[in-house]
């Protein structure tokens, strides 16, 4: 059997417990930037304005089931304890390397009297490969952000940053045993977080008379299912009525048919550009 066993805790229970290991997910408002022993009761900042600029994989690179990054609200802390050595981690979106490198800091801040914070973060870059880096915040070569990094990579995640916060308790874990101590403290971590698959939407707009826009917008959030068709918006103009509708696919297969039988073969499509739709995942397996 393992040494380390887990088992679920409340932040708010003392820090230093007996058992070899134990593990807990709490939200980061009920953790100690102080000491291990101390009550549990700081909120660490958002990872990043949502104004900052994010770098995604381009359009033309993506699957057609898109890509996975994490949600861009807060994510819970989890904490895995090692031999009275508590890991402290937390993963958020990250959609560039400033607020990777942000996040950390801000990581750092919360937990000053910390030793180490081992970080890992891939980001993606428009057009070249992704930007990877790893730091073992002082501990031996190799045994923190290296590990981390292949958790990361292996989750499939991009855009996304995990810090590692070690609270040393006394005991050397050696390189074996830190080397799965920030993997697991990682993959807790990259488990917990809210993800989402980014998906292309293909914007359209049709015009039609206000006489018909009733009719015709019923009939497309109808088939809004089984056409996999989404009204993003309708704008009511003086004469005319101006829909923007949606489509998984640039060629709008199932809405042309649709719309021809919709408005009689009166309503035209004009391709209006494109966005990313975040579509909720279900929990990750790490």
């Amino acid at each position: 059997m393992s040494r380390s066993t887990r088992r679920t805790r409340h932040a708010s229970r003392r820090a230093a417990a007996t058992a070899p290991s134990t593990s807990s997910t709490s939200s980061l408002s009920s953790m100690s930037p102080t000491s291990p022993s101390a009550s549990l009761s700081t909120t660490l900042p958002p990872y990043a304005s949502s104004r900052s600029p994010e770098h995604l994989p381009p359009h033309d690179g993506l699957s057609p089931v898109g890509y996975l990054t994490l949600a861009r609200a807060e994510q819970p802390v989890t904490e895995l304890e090692v031999r009275r050595s508590r890991f402290l981690a937390q993963a958020a979106r990250a959609g560039t390397e400033e607020a990777a490198r942000t996040f950390i800091a801000r990581a750092r801040s919360t937990y000053p009297d910390a030793r180490h914070h081992c970080s890992a973060f891939i980001v993606a870059v428009d057009g070249a490969q992704p930007v990877e880096r790893s730091s073992d915040d002082g501990e031996p070569s190799g045994t923190a952000g290296g590990p981390m990094l292949e958790v990361l990579r292996a989750s499939g995640l991009v855009s996304t940053v995990v810090v590692v916060t070690r609270y040393f308790g006394g005991t050397l874990l050696g390189t074996g045993g830190l080397v799965r101590a920030y993997s697991e403290a990682a993959a807790q971590a990259l488990s917990a977080a809210t993800r989402v698959r980014l998906v292309i939407r293909y914007l359209w707009t049709l015009t039609v008379p206000p006489a018909q826009a009733g009719h015709l917008e019923a009939g497309l959030r109808g088939c809004a299912t089984t056409a996999d068709v989404t009204v993003e918006e309708t704008t009511w103009e003086a004469t005319q009525v101006v829909l923007t509708v949606s489509t998984p696919d640039a060629q709008a297969a199932a809405l042309r048919p649709l719309l021809a039988s919709l408005s009689s073969g009166q309503a035209r499509l004009h391709p209006a550009g494109t966005r990313l739709v975040e579509v909720p995942e279900p929990p990750g397996r790490t």
